[in-house]
């Protein structure tokens, strides 16, 4: 039987390869990961790493060097969450070193939140893992922070 069921994803991208439309097919398998906007300073060398990071796990990214203060203020993220640097994506706000993997689970789960942060520089989180910490990764929580300024811990690294 060769009945080709339309109304699910597999259906569409049977449709679309066998109209040739593989580009379409290819875009529906596989969206495009929102661009995530970052404020950091010009000179931090973790900032750059944490966003080479984002851009090797295919998020787009681009940078403000204008540091991250107003950022943070203005996409209502609590002072004692702080860190380096500040992003948005997907109407969430990103504060520190949070890994791909966590923003692209905050983006399926799309719980009523403030967004995610990696309080201060823990070692061993994406940009604060380079060469020079010689592997060491210290324990710590990825963040989700909620409207009310709380937060509860999203994903714990041990």
């Amino acid at each position: 039987m060769s009945t080709i069921h339309a109304t699910t994803r597999r259906g569409w991208l049977r449709i679309g390869a066998a109209c040739g439309f593989s580009m379409f097919a290819a875009a529906w398998a596989n969206p495009p990961a929102p661009v995530v906007e970052v404020w950091k300073s010009p000179s931090c060398g973790c900032c750059k790493d944490w966003v080479r990071h984002l851009e090797a796990n295919g998020f787009t990214v681009r940078t403000h060097d204008d540091g991250n203060t107003d950022a943070r203020a203005r996409l209502g993220m609590p002072l004692q969450y702080g860190s380096c640097h500040t992003a948005s994506v997907g109407g969430y706000a990103l504060e520190g070193h949070v890994p791909a993997r966590e923003i692209r689970r905050l983006l399926s789960e799309r719980p009523a939140a403030v967004g995610l942060a990696v309080p201060a520089m823990p070692v061993g989180s994406p940009g604060m893992d380079g060469p020079e910490y010689r592997g060491r990764k210290d324990p710590h929580d990825v963040l989700l922070v909620r409207k009310d300024g709380s937060s509860r811990v999203f994903q714990a690294y041990r």
